[in-house]
């Protein structure tokens, strides 16, 4: 028997866009969002994480976002809400009032820019976890942090109570293999481009990009999985491919983004350092939704893979 405070539930976790409208918080397209979310049966919702460029919220956006989601989601779907960063005490602080807001759990990023040691890493972890009253999420993403949470870490800190998963981004199949099998950890695919490799692993599901586009989709793709319908996962997988090379073209979120204010869903906005994409970026995301997401996202709203 687990021995962890909370059991996150297997399946597509999605990392919200944050929208913006005349450089605020677009409060209407929000709600659309998470609505749109919950719809389509997502395990749970991250607000406030790196796609939806958390570096740049304010307190008071953060507070908003996640007490509407929570309000919105609760008895429907998790809220796990991005609290990280690269100060261990104000990651102690802001992880405190996610709680407060409703979250069910945090997800926190490694410490960024200052490019902790594996001890180091351990330290700031079990500061926080042993800080706070509310189940952890660890975010694994050195392409973003400088910083590596390796397994034999990962393994380490699956040992406190209160931290119950792991969201792998590192990119290494090797890597994500092991953690699976060192950890007392649920582990979550963080890289839309590997998702049915990190299922094959022993991933419980994915904290996705491309389910801002899909939420549908991407939840029946998991479903076929879990079910164990691999002729049917599969093709679903590859399908994804795609799009998923149209939301990295350049830094996400500002692909999605783009994408999602074509669909008249949020508007095209990133918050500065982060700048829409370039004009040829553009043309290409325009000719991929005129002939090809434009039709699937239809689809995906009438529950049609």
């Amino acid at each position: 028997m687990s021995h962890k405070t909370w059991e996150m539930p297997d399946g597509i976790y999605t990392a919200l866009v944050t929208p913006f409208a005349g450089g605020q918080l677009d409060k209407k397209a929000w709600g659309v969002l998470v609505q749109r979310q919950i719809d389509a049966g997502a395990a749970g919702i991250v607000p406030a994480g790196c796609t939806g460029e958390a570096a740049t919220l304010s307190l008071a956006e953060k507070e908003w976002m996640i007490r509407t989601a929570a309000e919105m989601c609760a008895g429907k779907c998790a809220v796990v809400a991005g609290s990280g960063s690269n100060s261990t005490e104000a990651t102690v602080d802001l992880t405190r009032l996610v709680k407060e807001w409703g979250a069910d759990a945090a997800m926190l990023i490694s410490p960024y820019y200052n490019k902790p040691q594996q001890h180091g890493l351990l330290a700031h972890y079990r500061t926080v976890a042993r800080a706070v009253d509310i189940p952890i999420v660890l975010y694994n993403v050195p392409g973003r942090t400088a910083v590596n949470i390796l397994p034999e870490t990962a393994a380490e800190l699956s040992a406190e109570p209160n931290i119950v998963a792991l969201k792998e981004a590192s990119g290494s199949l090797p890597q994500i293999e092991e953690a699976i099998a060192r950890c007392d950890l649920k582990v979550f695919s963080g890289d839309d481009g590997l998702n049915f490799q990190v299922f094959g692993l022993g991933g419980r599901g994915a904290i996705s990009v491309v389910s801002n586009l899909l939420p549908g989709a991407m939840v029946r793709f998991w479903k076929a999985w879990a079910k164990g319908d691999i002729n049917q996962a599969w093709p679903m997988s590859r399908a994804f491919d795609p799009i998923t090379e149209a939301c990295f073209v350049e830094s996400n979120p500002v692909p999605v983004k783009e994408l999602l204010s074509l669909a008249g869903l949020c508007r095209r906005d990133p918050r500065l350092p982060l700048m829409p994409v370039t004009e040829h970026s553009l043309t290409y995301l325009l000719q991929f939704y005129e002939g090809t997401l434009k039709e699937l996202m239809a689809r995906d709203r009438e529950g049609v893979s």
